[in-house]
């Protein structure tokens, strides 16, 4: 789609078709200081990119105020809100690109379909509740937030736009003489004493959004925006039509001094005592679209129930909500206060079922007289951060500018190599018994000597080619979609052709499997072949109902996510060519930007947003549910006790593989500026009893993969 004109505020004849590498697809919206496009990731990741307008970028002071805006953006990670995935604030038009998250926001909700009923709304305060905890407890106040900047998802509500928000660390202060928000939403010390505020007005202001969504209309109402900062500061809040139940928790919020309303810590407890005068029933909003699409009329949709519901609601027996982190994540609670500040919280586990599925070993706790694994950690050479894989007995790591490789006895450096690429999204790899030292981009291929890192080959690589390692074959897809297989031992050609069915193909592959997958999907249909890397031949092919992508493999059958055409995974299928007979089994709830790991039977898949979800394939159903709080997660790694998963501050999470109970984590070793966006999480890697796992802070370690609550 052609970039859209704005038609807002500083109109532009014509908006850029890029922002970094991100080419934008539509207009979701404009504002004062920008337009919010719709646009997607390589892998076809739905985002949101923030571009600021041109005269703005020419203003050195909001340039340091978008700065501040993605620092501010960064910090928060939860569940209740939209994650930055990248981000340019040097740019020539400054940008930021988050999570696309699909639903109307609260404002849009509020005019369509008018005042909400008390058990929305109910949640409605419990998410946003939530969400400020996230926030403050990084140290930003919003300062915004108002219905306009309330999405609402499937999974609750999300809390956008921290574009006046204001860490307290901020060099950055507001001018004497000058307010900053929205009046309807803004507090009395906003505009008594702009310098001080505090996250206090942001509880303020989630009471004049409950306000808002219960009634259609402010607590405090006037056309002119003078009078209600009169109101504000001086008048008791209207509070006519709110639930009598909610009624005198939101007047606490709306308190004229600070030091009087809740915490959103006090608000969630009192929710949760409230919680069973209201049914349970999650709501379900109507998916956000473009300015270009028309409008429809929603269609009606069955309610679903929600993960983790209060007592009482007729929740399956067998469901059930636990504060904190199970037995062992107590203990770990308990030790690490640094690392409860930044996901401690409710984590909702739904256990489907008691067998142990096929794959998913019982995570017992290790012997005591088992000897403990060499932890270690190593600061590495390069920036950005690191991307690591194990192979040939070593961790081969590859940052900007560089390929090294560590001892995995005790992370000493053992070489290192200099390249000419830039920012790395992928490990360099093992194949052929040679370290491939190239990046996803890269103009040339090269391979090192794994024990000394001198280089063996290089090879020129062709411009927009698409590229994978498998089976000891590198394999490279033209931009006319003629595929080569390269040696990867000795860099020659073996093979060179099309393939059948494929108009250009990009190769998936697992470890442990002897082919690779291509797969290309129409929206409705998947066609997959499977290739001999060796050969070049054709093994199988099959066409697939549904938009699939491979994410492992068992026993010869092949694992696929499905997805619908908001990008969201709607479920897991497993197809095997021996038998032609494939097995779908729908996810609960949609999941967005899901990455999986598959063991057996069971996949595992992480969310966008912090949920972990296990999938018996067999079974067909859902093993258990976890929300992990973080904002993002790596693709998960699975060794049959445990899943690890990287999270944005350079954290290492590990989860019970078959209870999905928090097993233990390590603390954050986040970038050195806040402003830094990590845009590929690197994947954790695990050999026999260790797991190797890299940090924003371009830091490298080893951890006992049997002792998780010891991190």
């Amino acid at each position: 789609m052609a970039p859209q004109g704005s038609t807002g505020a500083d109109a532009e004849a014509e908006l850029p078709e890029y922002a970094g590498h991100y080419r934008l697809e539509s207009r979701l919206g404009s504002g004062g200081m920008g337009v919010v496009h719709l646009a997607r990731s390589t892998s076809g990741l739905k985002l949101a990119v923030k571009v600021v307008h041109a005269d703005f970028a020419r203003d050195p002071e909001f340039r340091g105020r978008f700065r501040q805006e993605v620092a501010a953006a960064r910090r928060v990670s939860g569940a209740f809100t939209a994650p930055v995935v990248d981000a340019d604030p040097e740019a020539d038009r400054p940008w930021m690109a988050t999570l696309f998250i699909p639903g109307p926001t609260l404002a849009e909700h509020v005019k369509r379909n008018g005042s909400m009923p008390p058990a929305q709304l109910r949640r409605l305060m419990a998410g946003l509740a939530e969400a400020l905890r996230d926030i403050h407890r990084v140290g930003v106040v919003h300062r915004d937030l108002k219905p306009s900047n309330v999405l609402l998802a499937e999974d609750g509500p999300k809390v956008i736009d921290f574009g006046i928000s204001r860490p307290k660390d901020s060099e950055l202060r507001t001018e004497t003489g000058k307010l900053i928000g929205t009046p309807p939403f803004m507090a009395p010390e906003q505009f008594r004493r702009p310098r001080e505020v505090g996250p206090a007005a942001d509880i303020f202001a989630l009471g004049s959004v409950l306000v808002h969504a219960a009634t259609g209309r402010g607590p405090f109402d006037s056309d002119s925006p003078y009078v209600v900062a009169y109101q504000v500061v001086h008048d008791e809040p209207d509070l006519t039509d709110v639930p009598a139940q909610l009624a005198p928790l939101v007047l606490r919020c709306l308190a004229k001094e600070p030091e009087d309303r809740p915490t959103p810590d006090e608000l969630m407890r009192e929710l949760r005592s409230v919680a069973a005068s209201y049914d349970t029933q999650a709501f379900i909003p109507s998916q956000r679209t473009t300015q270009e699409e028309a409008a429809e009329p929603d269609a009606a949709k069955a309610p679903r129930q929600e993960t983790g519901a209060e007592p009482g609601d007729g929740q399956p027996p067998r469901a059930r909500t636990v504060f904190g982190w199970g037995r062992r994540g107590r203990a770990v609670l308990a030790a690490g206060a640094a690392a409860v500040a930044v996901v401690a919280g409710i984590v909702t586990v739904q256990a489907v079922g008691g067998e142990s599925a096929d794959g998913a070993a019982a995570a017992a706790s290790p012997e005591a007289s088992t000897p403990a694994a060499t932890a270690w950690r190593v600061r590495t050479p390069g920036t950005g951060t690191p991307q690591c894989s194990y192979g040939g007995r070593q961790v081969v790591c590859g940052r900007r500018g560089v390929v090294f490789a560590l001892d995995p006895a005790d992370g000493r450096l053992l070489w290192k190599h200099q390249v000419t690429a830039g920012e790395r999204s992928t490990p360099p790899v093992l194949s052929g018994g040679l370290v491939q030292a190239l990046t996803g981009s890269g103009p040339r291929l090269e391979a090192l000597d794994p024990q000394s890192g001198a280089v063996r080959w290089t090879r020129e690589r062709p411009a927009d080619s698409g590229l994978r390692a498998a089976a000891g074959m590198l394999l490279i897809t033209a931009a006319d979609g003629r595929v080569t297989g390269l040696d990867g031992a000795t860099g020659e050609p073996r093979w060179q052709h099309r393939i059948e069915g494929q108009s250009r193909p990009f190769f998936t592959s697992f470890a442990g499997d002897r082919l690779a997958y291509a797969a290309t999907a129409d929206g409705t249909r998947t066609r997959v072949t499977a290739v001999d890397p060796v050969t070049g031949e054709v093994s199988w092919g099959a066409r697939l109902t549904g938009n699939l992508a491979p994410v492992g493999v068992t026993d010869g059958a092949v694992t696929f996510l499905e997805s619908d055409l908001s990008s969201a995974t709607t479920a897991v299928v497993r197809y095997d060519p021996a038998t032609r007979r494939t097995r779908r089994t729908a996810l609960p709830v949609p999941l967005f930007g899901a990455e999986a790991a598959v063991r057996g039977s069971v996949a595992y898949l992480m969310a966008a947003g912090g949920t972990l979800e296990a999938v018996d394939t067999a079974a067909g159903r859902t093993l258990w549910r976890l929300e992990t709080s973080l904002s993002r997660g790596s693709t998960p790694v699975v060794d049959g006790r445990h899943v690890y998963l990287g999270a944005p501050d350079g954290r290492l999470l590990a989860v019970d593989a078959r209870e999905g109970a928090f097993a233990g984590q390590t603390r954050p070793h986040p970038a050195p500026r806040s402003d830094t966006v990590v845009a590929a999480l690197p994947t954790p890697a695990v050999a026999a009893d260790t797991v190797y796992g890299s940090a924003p802070d371009g830091t490298v370690f080893a951890v006992d993969a049997r002792r998780p609550g010891s991190w």
